[in-house]
């Protein structure tokens, strides 16, 4: 069985060496989920000052991302976050809301990076320096890792909040994503305001055009 890797600092310390320095992570939270915002996180954390057990949000425990967040948003040198909300995701689709947030949490930085390496494949346009779209780079940078872990856990705190509103739709177990106990609420109670109307299910199905008539039948 393959094993798989860890995140390290390797990356932003070859910039650090060549004098290029602030460099900031960035990851998102929440592209998948039925209801509720995706959520952005930018990190810039201190080279001198790493938390420890640093890694992809998705390979930790509720815990340790718990306890993880605490100790970046202390130990870091500058975090921001930014929402893409439901009604935007439905205006102008998941993949652009996420990378006009990406944006956002870039500029929002309470220190100015040089540079930005954001997980995935596109860079954002927008951005206030060179960007650089690494793969799976939630398991491949400590920046971004902390950034994946900033972001996960501000959007289920997020959402364990809006279950207090909602509370018909349980957000507090599944955040938003479409398990069966969330598409059995919404077949019930239907969509609350904060649910993704062009997601499937909720997206309405097209119109079934008639049948043409074949004239030379």
């Amino acid at each position: 069985m393959q094993k798989r890797r860890m995140a390290h600092f390797r990356i932003e310390r070859r910039y650090l060496r060549e004098g290029r320095w602030p460099i900031a992570g960035i990851d998102e939270a929440g592209r998948g989920p039925l209801a509720g915002p995706v959520s952005v996180a930018a990190v810039i954390l201190d080279p001198d000052n790493l938390p420890r057990g640093l890694d992809d949000s998705k390979a930790l425990s509720e815990s340790d991302r718990e306890r993880l967040y605490e100790q970046i948003m202390k130990k870091a040198l500058a975090v921001s976050v930014a929402m893409a909300s439901a009604r935007e995701i439905d205006r102008i689709n998941i993949r652009q809301a996420t990378l006009d947030a990406m944006s956002r949490a870039a500029k929002s930085l309470s220190l100015a990076p040089v540079h930005v390496l954001v997980d995935g494949k596109d860079v954002p346009k927008g951005l206030p320096c060179q960007g650089e779209a690494i793969v799976k780079g939630d398991a491949t940078s400590f920046s971004i890792a902390a950034a994946s872990i900033i972001a996960k856990v501000t959007r289920d705190r997020l959402m364990t909040r809006l279950a207090i509103r909602y509370p018909a739709y349980g957000f507090e177990s599944h955040a938003g994503y479409g398990t069966k106990a969330h598409l059995a609420a919404i077949a019930e109670h239907g969509p609350c305001p904060y649910h993704r109307f062009t997601f499937s299910p909720l997206k309405p199905e097209e119109p079934t055009a008639a049948p043409k008539p074949d004239l030379f039948a």
